[in-house]
């Protein structure tokens, strides 16, 4: 039927534009394909910035945990008086005290024989009782002085070595002197070259760390965590690649140590 002249012209059903309800409509939106040039959220695009961000939360809380048991392990204090017997005492030397205080172990009767792993090739062992206190006469044949060990690695192969040296089934037991902040890498290293030998941790506090002054200190917190990374190197066995430095580990907290002379001898060369 032709449309008389001011009718309105009937619309094709099938061009109907749709409704506003229908336009906005989750389907639709969701079958229409994104424009050109637009880029994709970044939660959508970059994942793995997540996972690395987690990662390295698990990583810092991991050393962060590692570091508080090792400051615990460093401050801990030696087995209270008595002193229980060992077969023998080991001390490795790098720093204040450690020598004199296996002198004083062995006058006191806490082990029969002693080893001093690293001792400094100009000192003696007389200076070095002598500087204890001590009466070198009496000690002078149960004491050996070891001078090849520079680093910690190399004491226990030289305490090994020692141990081995005696007669079979006399030392089964060890008392391992050295400075706190040092024990841990000393026994992991010692475990390793002394599998069957029980070590008896002694460790000494160097006059820089005592006092609560000390904490407050950053040549404190610098010094553990220099060694606290030598003990992750070492549990990771590559502790071979260290470098002995000069001074012995001790210098960075103040501890190093002035060379032979009357009433001071040098212990060591480095650790």
């Amino acid at each position: 039927m032709t449309a008389a002249p001011g009718d309105p012209v009937p619309r094709d059903p099938s061009h109907a534009p749709a409704s506003p309800t229908e336009a906005a409509s989750p389907a639709a939106a969701h079958a229409a394909p994104p424009a050109a040039g637009l880029p994709l959220r970044p939660a959508a695009a970059r994942p793995w910035l997540r996972r690395l961000a987690l990662l390295l939360l698990m990583s810092l809380g991991a050393f962060g945990g590692g570091f508080a048991w090792f400051v615990n392990q460093t401050l801990r204090a030696p087995e209270p008086p008595p002193f229980r017997q060992t077969d023998a005492i080991a001390v490795l030397t790098g720093g204040r005290e450690r020598v004199e205080t296996g002198l004083r172990l062995l006058a006191a009767g806490h082990a029969r024989r002693m080893v001093i792993s690293g001792v400094h090739r100009d000192a003696r062992l007389a200076d070095l009782a002598r500087a204890a206190g001590l009466d070198p006469a009496p000690l002078a044949g149960r004491i050996t002085v070891g001078r090849a060990a520079a680093t910690t690695r190399g004491n226990a192969a030289e305490i090994a070595a020692w141990v081995r040296a005696q007669p079979e089934g006399t030392v089964r037991s060890l008392r391992v002197v050295t400075a706190g902040y040092h024990m841990p890498r000393a026994l992991l290293e010692l475990r390793r070259a002394l599998p069957g030998v029980e070590l008896v941790p002694h460790p000494v506090t160097p006059p820089a760390l005592r006092g609560v002054s000390a904490a407050a200190r950053l040549r404190t917190w610098s010094l553990l965590l220099g060694e606290y990374a030598k003990f992750l190197l070492a549990g990771a066995g590559l502790s071979r690649f260290a470098v002995a430095r000069d001074g012995g580990d001790g210098a960075a907290a103040g501890e190093a140590r002035p060379g032979p002379r009357a009433g001071a001898p040098r212990e060591a060369g480095g650790r």
